[in-house]
């Protein structure tokens, strides 16, 4: 009779199923969950979050802006920084500023010296600059032992020269080196080509 049930049971279910007899006063083993078998299932390594690394901070550098602008003084920007984030701390130009000599573009450094001329002051630097490219002695700002390098111009002619200035102002042109005491036309005529007074 005990067979013939199991035969009933056995035919009652489909054929992909399976019964499991157990005898009685034992315990029901427990089977794993599906959960718990497809997440042992997984290779090592899946689960595994990788951390990105942490951005460091810009380093800060700090920059003198002054000449003509609003607020002259040193400012903080980020390393990398241009002239015009420079400027833009300070609140801008005033409308004396020449507005295209200095670079805006221009990385600036830490420690750096950001000087913004008037438009005056910039055709006296450009002027300057032109005059040293040609090899120019500027005979009002030219130091006594530069005067030194002119043709006829000693030690002391050139403590002349500087003592002129600080008593009379600069030179209006290059002619007036000639008031100077000791330096008369033959004199002017071997150096004349060799000085400037912007």
């Amino acid at each position: 009779m005990f067979f013939s049930l199991v035969m009933f049971m056995t035919g009652c279910q489909r054929k992909d199923e399976a019964i499991v007899l157990i005898p009685s006063g034992e315990d029901v083993a427990e089977f794993p969950s599906l959960e718990a078998v497809e997440q042992a299932a997984e290779p090592v390594g899946s689960s595994v979050t990788v951390q990105e690394p942490a951005k460091a901070e810009p380093q800060m550098i700090y920059v003198y802006v002054c000449g003509a602008v609003r607020d002259p003084g040193v400012v903080e920007v980020p390393e990398g920084s241009r002239a015009e984030e420079a400027l833009r701390l300070v609140g801008g130009m005033t409308v004396e500023a020449d507005p295209f000599y200095v670079n805006l573009a221009e990385t600036v450094t830490d420690g750096q010296k950001l000087y913004f001329p008037t438009l005056e002051e910039a055709e006296t630097l450009e002027a300057e600059v032109k005059a040293t490219a040609e090899g120019l002695v500027n005979i009002n700002t030219a130091s006594a032992e530069e005067l030194c390098a002119l043709p006829g111009i000693g030690a002391s002619r050139a403590a002349d020269i500087v003592r002129y200035r600080e008593q009379n102002g600069a030179f209006q042109t290059k002619e007036d080196i000639m008031k100077v005491s000791g330096i008369k036309q033959n004199a002017y005529d071997k150096l004349c080509d060799k000085i400037t007074v912007q």
